[in-house]
């Protein structure tokens, strides 16, 4: 006479171990509308097309970024030097057009620079076993001062006109840089879900050695996503020097943590093996929407750093409390 309340409670925890598992999946995309509705009712101008495209066209230069730091983040690395590697790849690209070369050999001198960056990331991180934390922080260091020593310290300023329509152009009347933007999150949503090579990187952040021994090639994974993490942040160059026309020395200062942040806030765990593009693209955008939404209410930038801060810190906290019930 016990079994009905025994079923019952069973069917009880039936339906909450479904709904945290429904709410664990959705719960970055239900954050991102609910942070939407009340910036709608905080301002006014929100929710108008000007706004919306601006939003998109500010975090696609992070959400790019953050795209290449989602892969290296789920084999359970980090990458420090992305926004080094920008600045050092966005000079290259300015030189070689002031030196009167055709843009097409400035985009490839750019994006070789990053692909060469992030392989030698990978190289050192897989044949030495150094930390990827120590290894891209020394290569920030270094592309960082790349840069100073090869701009003087000045920005490099570019008057290439076709240069100029991959920031600033539109196709059918959506900014090319949000167009680049989707490309990449769809070509890297496929590779890791479809290909033998994405499933490779959960292999490798959800148990190394595991993955070892199954006769998975981990040493060439790992430079493969750390060079796939630098040719992202060279890509990134190209639009942000073409958006402004000119090469900063300092640009990229502080963009590996909004990445970081952005692939965090999107559901990927630090401990590898867990996450994807698609959480980080949310990510993205929950940040992007954030500082759009206390600019169009004129809050100073330092609230705006606090508020982020905190958004980071609760993402975080949310991720641990998932793992422990999932546990």
């Amino acid at each position: 006479m016990y079994s009905v309340p025994s079923t019952k409670k069973e069917q009880v925890r039936k339906s909450n171990r479904n709904w945290n598992a429904l709410l664990e999946k959705y719960r970055v995309l239900l954050i991102f509308l609910v942070l939407c509705i009340a910036a709608g009712f905080l301002s006014d101008a929100f929710f108008t097309m000007n706004n919306i495209m601006n939003v998109f066209r500010q975090v696609s230069i992070i959400a790019i970024i953050g795209s290449g730091m989602t892969l290296v983040i789920l084999i359970a690395g980090i990458d420090l030097s992305v926004g080094a590697v920008m600045a050092f790849s966005g000079a290259i690209l300015a030189g070689i057009l002031t030196a009167g070369f055709p843009l097409s050999v400035a985009l490839l001198g750019a994006l070789a620079v990053g692909l060469l960056f992030g392989v030698f990331n990978g190289f050192v991180v897989a044949r030495f076993g150094v930390p990827s934390f120590i290894v891209t922080l020394a290569t920030m260091v270094i592309a960082r001062g790349m840069t100073l020593v090869y701009t003087k310290g000045y920005p490099l300023v570019v008057s290439n006109e076709l240069y100029r329509y991959i920031g600033n152009g539109k196709f059918f009347g959506v900014p090319i840089p949000i167009i680049i933007m989707f490309a990449v999150f769809g070509f890297m949503y496929w590779m890791l879900k479809y290909t033998s090579f994405g499933r490779y990187i959960y292999a490798i952040g959800g148990n190394e050695e595991t993955a070892i021994l199954a006769g998975i090639n981990v040493k060439s994974i790992k430079v493969a996503v750390f060079g796939i993490a630098g040719l992202l942040s060279a890509l990134s160059a190209v639009i942000y020097t073409s958006r402004l026309m000119s090469a900063q020395p300092t640009a990229g200062s502080g963009i590996e943590l909004d990445a970081i942040a952005a692939v965090i806030i999107g559901g990927t765990s630090l401990t590898g093996g867990k996450g994807g593009v698609i959480g980080t693209l949310i990510g993205a955008l929950i940040m992007g929407v954030l500082d759009n939404v206390l600019n169009l209410m004129n809050v100073s930038p330092f609230y705006q750093s606090i508020a982020k801060g905190l958004v980071i810190l609760v993402a975080v906290l949310v991720d641990s409390k998932f793992a422990r019930i999932k546990k």
